[in-house]
């Protein structure tokens, strides 16, 4: 390549590299300018650069020295126009517009900060661990603590400490999801294999087997609920599905009675729905209560059905080793998804489970 040529090149390069860091009003269109003109990969002075191997050997010494003495100009034009940059528009926004740059963004319109992000769309709970969560709050007020327990049970826990004998249709295998049946395989005198068959599981039916558990480890005086999902197999309807959530409460003391069963459950309806309800009970049976009533609420000018209840029977105090002679104690049970169908006049317990966001986000 002509000296001359060459030089004239690098003069040219200058001079449009000094007016593109001059015309630099943020840091994107800085960085912009920098990267073409100074880039280590494909800048215009590393290509410029090249040039040098096509220029004569006797001139070459001259072309090197212009080409330091531009590279230094535009090394200084750019450090010059970075302290203007940061000056007005700080380090931050600097380092901002630089990975801008760097990403590929240059040339689209420039970020601003004071403009409001679009809004996150928020959940919120289910409504019915919204109801869950408020039985537990008013149950609170009143001395029950919460106890939880598993959802596969045996038939111990489910049935037999609760007074259901083997013959009950309660216990019939199409009134419940029962589960496969394992075998403990062991050996016995002589090295002969024996089959020990284990008690059969099943989920549970509902939640007064957690009522068994706790007793089972603690001493009167009790006072718990118990809040989860109960199965059974029912077709799926209006009012029945086979996966409901049920609330059952337990007192055991010495002295406990049905009027306080009644004031308890007077003092819990009247918390839940806002207003003074009265309560009435209708003789009923439960194997695990006696004796055992239908509790009624008087709601909005009308009688509707509250839940199971009772005095708690002499068999599962014993059952669980507590003197009936010495204790007494009340059991109560509700469906959670009846008292929010209630309370928010839902007419189909199939809604809360279909996952349609326009239902749930009314709540």
């Amino acid at each position: 390549m002509n000296l001359a040529l060459f030089l004239a090149e690098l003069d040219e390069l200058l001079a449009e590299a000094q007016l593109a860091f001059n015309l630099a009003a943020n840091p994107a269109a800085l960085e912009a300018a920098r990267i073409e003109y100074l880039g280590a990969a494909k800048g215009r002075l590393k290509s410029v650069q090249k040039g040098l191997g096509g220029v004569a050997k006797e001139d070459k010494p001259a072309a090197g020295k212009r080409f330091n003495e531009v590279k230094t100009a535009i090394e200084a034009a750019f450090e010059a126009a970075k302290k203007r940059v940061h000056t007005i528009h700080g380090s931050g926004s600097f380092q901002l517009g630089a990975h801008l740059a760097a990403s590929g963004t240059v040339g689209r319109p420039p970020f601003d900060v004071t403009i409001p992000g679009k809004p996150l769309r928020l959940g919120r709970l289910h409504p019915i661990t919204q109801t869950i969560e408020e039985l537990k709050d008013i149950m609170g007020r009143l001395g029950f603590s919460a106890a939880d327990g598993p959802e596969i049970e045996d038939e111990w826990h489910n049935f037999e400490a609760l007074n259901i004998p083997h013959d009950h249709p309660a216990r019939d295998p199409l009134e419940n999801f029962y589960l496969s049946v394992a075998t403990n395989q062991g050996t016995g005198d002589g090295g002969q294999g024996t089959g020990e068959k284990r008690q059969p599981l099943l989920f549970r039916s509902q939640t007064s087997t957690v009522q068994i558990r706790v007793m089972e480890q603690r001493q009167p005086p009790i006072r718990i609920i118990s809040l989860g999902r109960v199965y059974r197999p029912d077709a799926a309807d209006a009012t029945h599905f086979p996966m409901f959530h049920q609330m059952e409460g337990l007192l055991i003391d010495k002295h406990a009675t049905m009027a306080d069963l009644k004031s308890v459950l007077r003092m819990f309806a009247t918390s839940y729905l806002g207003a003074d309800v009265h309560v009435r009970f209708r003789p009923s049976f439960f194997p695990f209560t006696e004796p055992s009533v239908e509790a009624d609420m008087q709601w909005e000018d009308r009688w509707i059905e509250f839940g199971g209840a009772g005095m708690v029977d002499p068999h599962v105090l014993t059952a669980v080793g507590y003197d009936p002679e010495i204790y007494t104690g009340f059991a109560f049970g509700l469906g959670v998804e009846r008292l929010c169908m209630r309370r928010h006049g839902i007419t189909d317990i199939r809604e809360f489970y279909k996952n349609d966001v326009r239902f749930l986000a009314q709540f």
